[in-house]
């Protein structure tokens, strides 16, 4: 009798999920050129912004890599409120589909740079695809909630995550093999440059021809007036977000996690050019900073799965203050045997990844589910825009932990940060759940 009632629930649950099962699969071939258009724009992405970093790095400016990532957040500052408006007033594919045809034109302008060692055009391309990315990631990331059911948000972001790092790691080792190329290509520019112009180039077009395949969905919101405030619109949607509690702490962990991982690429680049390595050692950073970002995919996946009932959030301190102890035992790295020092630091950075990645993944999907349909371009581009702000906060902070203290030591630095930031944030969620 027992065992026929569990039959009978099973076969229930069986036919209750059935519609929800149907929805996944169809959506696969769609969600697969939604994952092929991000993947591609991230390989450029990383791929030009790394090589631009650690053409500066073996330059002797390193200094100057912080600027980088200051010149690519400006546009999620000033055009946040326009790119959430996009998302919602527009259909979602032709924001993605004109956004990749910009960033074609940006990949252009920087590849010239490159060859020409014009650093005034390749400043220009990291802008322009700033702006580029402003633009697509509202619609993008805006689109998954309209093809997935809710619950399955959260597993859709963990596989995006795994195909957006396997890119992310694709782009930063080649940045380092292409410029660890020898030899003199055409007009006089080294044959690595022009490995990085013509690639990228190459990965921007095919980016273009894959966006056609992003799933046709009526616009969310036809209606929606311009946004004339401009930042100072978005920062009224920040506002608002605020009266969310759960929703505010969540864009909080995002915005630390985000920063952290900013601050951490040039202290990574330092330290292997530098404090572990020499000018030449560039294939070292993209090798620690492929680590680290594998970690995030690893823990993405985890994060997915354990992100789970009403207190899904406790993964938020808990990751956030792993990540803060790791950071701090880098400052040790220095006193090991030289042999033992870039092992230690490959596993130490991999582990942040990781921890890195079991609260963000959660916290990325929660951003997706959490407002209304018709406002969900507003809100994803307002919480970007807090995050690059974070992030560009992240680059003059870098500047100046490289030129004081060892890269190590920064890193250490970065941990106490984080640890004090789990702290808060891990008492401002207890005090919201015993409400």
């Amino acid at each position: 009798m027992h065992s026929n009632g569990n039959l009978r629930h099973r076969r229930k649950a069986a036919m209750t999920d059935e519609p929800l099962t149907r929805q996944i699969r169809a959506a696969r071939s769609r969600f697969a050129a939604m994952a092929a258009t991000y993947g591609l724009g991230v390989f450029n992405d990383s791929f030009f912004r790394q090589a631009a970093m650690l053409m500066l790095a073996s330059g002797g400016a390193k200094h100057r890599q912080g600027w980088i990532i200051a010149v690519f957040t400006l546009p999620y500052l000033f055009f946040a409120a326009p790119a959430g408006w996009l998302a919602d007033r527009f259909p979602k594919r032709h924001v993605v589909i004109a956004a990749k045809g910009l960033e074609l034109a940006a990949i252009i302008c920087g590849a010239v740079g490159v060859i020409a060692g014009n650093w005034v055009l390749i400043t220009a391309m990291v802008f322009m695809m700033g702006l580029q990315s402003c633009l697509f990631s509202p619609a993008l990331n805006g689109s998954i909630p309209e093809l997935y059911p809710p619950q399955y948000v959260a597993r859709a972001n963990a596989v995006l995550k795994v195909v957006v790092t396997a890119m992310i790691l694709s782009g930063i080792a080649a940045a380092g093999f292409a410029l660890a190329r020898t030899g003199t290509g055409w007009f006089g520019a080294p044959a690595g440059h022009w490995i990085v112009a013509l690639g990228a180039v190459a990965i921007a077009a095919a980016g273009v021809a894959v966006s056609f395949g992003v799933p046709r969905r009526r616009a969310a919101s036809p209606t929606a007036s311009f946004p004339r405030g401009g930042p100072a619109e978005t920062l009224r949607q920040l506002a608002a977000i605020r009266r969310d509690l759960l929703l505010a702490a969540v864009v909080a962990a995002t915005v630390a996690a985000w920063f952290a991982g900013s601050l951490l690429m040039p202290l990574i680049n330092a330290l292997a050019t530098d404090q572990f390595g020499g000018p030449t050692d560039v294939d070292l950073a993209s090798y620690l900073v492929s680590a680290e970002v594998a970690g995030v995919a690893i823990g993405g996946l985890a994060g997915a799965r354990l992100a789970t009932g009403r207190r899904w959030w406790r993964l938020i301190p808990a990751g956030m203050g792993a990540m803060a102890v790791l950071l701090i035992l880098m400052a040790a790295a220095p006193l090991l045997p030289a042999p033992a020092r870039r092992p230690a630091a490959f596993a130490v950075l991999a582990l942040v990844g990781v921890a890195g990645g079991m609260f963000l993944v959660p916290c990325e999907a929660f951003i997706q589910v959490r407002p209304a349909a018709d406002r969900r371009g507003t809100v994803i581009a307002s919480v970007n825009f807090a995050v690059f702000a974070g992030i560009l906060l992240s680059g003059p902070a870098a500047n100046a932990l490289i030129a004081t203290v060892a890269p190590t030591t920064g890193m250490a630095i970065l941990g106490a940060v984080m640890a004090a930031a789990a702290i808060g944030l891990g008492r401002a969620l207890a005090r919201e759940d015993k409400r």
